[in-house]
Order: structure tokens, then C-alpha cells, then sequence
């Protein structure tokens, strides 16, 4: 069994598509480093909470970030807290008038079962446009792939080409590799 450590019922059901294992949901509010690096901060997250959970299997943990190419890859791993504060509007703004408007998703996992901490990253490339679509959430409605943007996708479509899927897939063929 992976304990997947977040309060995001949705990513526990994308996890659950990937994974040939059970994924047990953990809500587990652990430390969040402060660092410009992903890997950094999922590999502490994953390190505390499989040394916090007494964690007999292992722990996954899990951190995305929006990293816009005009903004020196703002907001990069602070892309929560810049949503919850400025939102996506603004976000928007800053980069309506860029010429460059390139962005990627970037998720980066982190597994420790005791013995090893093991990092994998998914990442999806696009660019950011004026908000549009009623699905999803976050920036999806300002990050446009292939024409469309997440909001404007199914959920379904969303996953068949997310950022956390790709880095999941990963998961999966190393956990695949070790049976």
C-alpha cells in the first residue's frame, strides 16, 4: 500500500488510475520548506511525514508549481500561495503583454519507504492566456496545451496529459521495476 500524503481527493483518484498498488489518502499537514526547487520540498515533505506517520509502508508526497518563462518562472513553487493571494487574473495581467507567454506545470514526487527516497517529475509545457473554461481549478483556465486550455478540457483529457499523470507514469514503472 502507498500512503499518499495530501488533502486532495482528486489526486488520490489520479494516483489510483496509475498505480498498481492500494493509495490510501493521508491528510498529513507537514513542514513545507521555503526553496525555488520542487524536489527540495517534496523531499523533506517526504522524509517528515513518513518519519511523523510511523509509516510501516511507504509515503508519497507531491508539490506543483506553474513556471512562467516571462517571470523567470514565477510562480514557480510558491504557484498555492500566489493563487490564494493574487489569483489568476492577475496573473494573467502580468503577462498579457509579454511577447514570450511559454509556461509549464511541473510536479514533482517524492516516495520514501524507509530505505529509499526516490523523486519522479511529470512535466507538461503550454502557455498562458486569458482566462477561459469552466472546469478544473487553479490556473487551469489561464494555461492553454495544444489549443485548449485545462478549464476547457474533460477531466479525463486533463489527465491523460497532466504533468502529475507523467510524473505518476514514472512512479508506477519504477514500482514496477522493484517487484
Amino acid at each position: 500500500m502507498i500512503r499518499f500524503v495530501t488533502g486532495n481527493e482528486g489526486k488520490v483518484r489520479e494516483a489510483r488510475e496509475y498505480l498498481p498498488a492500494e493509495v490510501e489518502q493521508v491528510d498529513y499537514d507537514y513542514a513545507e520548506v521555503q526553496s525555488d526547487d520542487l524536489e527540495t520540498i517534496v523531499r523533506r515533505g517526504a522524509r517528515e511525514a513518513y518519519d511523523e506517520l510511523g509509516a510501516e509502508d511507504g509515503v508519497l508526497v507531491d508539490d506543483t508549481g506553474l513556471f512562467v518563462e516571462a517571470l523567470d518562472g514565477f510562480p514557480g513553487p510558491y504557484s498555492a500561495y500566489v493563487d490564494d493571494t493574487l489569483g489568476i487574473e492577475r496573473v494573467w495581467k502580468l503577462v498579457e503583454n509579454e511577447e514570450n507567454r511559454k509556461a509549464a506545470f511541473r510536479t514533482v514526487m517524492a516516495y520514501c519507504d524507509g530505505d529509499e527516497l526516490t523523486t519522479f517529475e511529470g512535466a507538461v509545457r503550454g502557455r498562458i492566456v486569458a482566462p477561459r473554461g469552466e472546469g478544473g481549478f487553479g490556473y487551469d483556465p489561464i494555461f492553454e496545451y495544444d489549443g485548449e486550455t485545462f478549464a476547457e478540457m474533460s477531466t479525463v483529457e486533463k489527465n491523460a496529459i497532466s504533468h502529475r499523470g507523467r510524473a505518476l507514469e514514472k512512479f508506477a514503472d519504477w514500482l514496477a521495476e522493484r517487484e
